[in-house]
């Protein structure tokens, strides 16, 4: 078991997108199986490579997590090809955004392709509860946090309280 320091922001690394995967060997899986041990401690429902500074176009996800009973997915170079509706993804939160959560709106559902951790292609819908941790997730490898979504009143309030914080450590 390894777990991964998990970046919290304003770390410049969760800024910046992520390069594509090209390499399907045994060092990406055990960056998936140390992502996975990250994210169940944490404990998450997601985790994108990039959160862990690691510049991969990877993520997992798992909406009902367990960590004795890992039942995570991987997606490799994923991208959202289509959206429809608008769903409210009330108080979420994020593993690097610590102790801020908010409403945010995503699309109801969400076609997605990319690979699996073996470089297979997949292609599949999601929605409700799976759609909004694979857009925020996917949002991750683009350099987007989940504060760009809501209103600038409340980002910077958030940032307001950020700030006193690292002032304090």
């Amino acid at each position: 078991m390894s777990v991964l320091k998990i970046l919290t922001d304003p770390d410049p690394r969760l800024r910046k997108a992520a390069a594509p995967v090209t390499t399907f060997d045994e060092k990406l899986k055990s960056i998936i199986s140390d992502m996975a041990d990250t994210m169940y401690l944490a404990p998450g429902v997601g985790l994108a490579a990039t959160q862990a500074g690691i510049d991969m176009q990877l993520l997992i996800y798992d909406p009902e997590p367990d960590p004795k009973v890992k039942n995570f997915k991987v997606l490799v170079n994923p991208e959202i090809i289509s959206s429809n509706g608008e769903v409210l993804s009330e108080n979420e939160g994020c593993l690097s955004v610590p102790d801020f959560r908010a409403d945010v709106k995503r699309a109801d559902t969400i076609s997605v392709k990319g690979m699996d951790e073996n470089g297979k292609s997949l292609e599949f819908e999601a929605d409700d509860f799976v759609s909004v941790i694979l857009q925020h997730e996917i949002d991750h490898l683009n350099g987007i946090l989940f504060i760009d979504h809501i209103s600038a009143l409340k980002r910077h309030i958030y940032r307001r309280k950020l700030k006193k914080e690292l002032k304090h450590k």
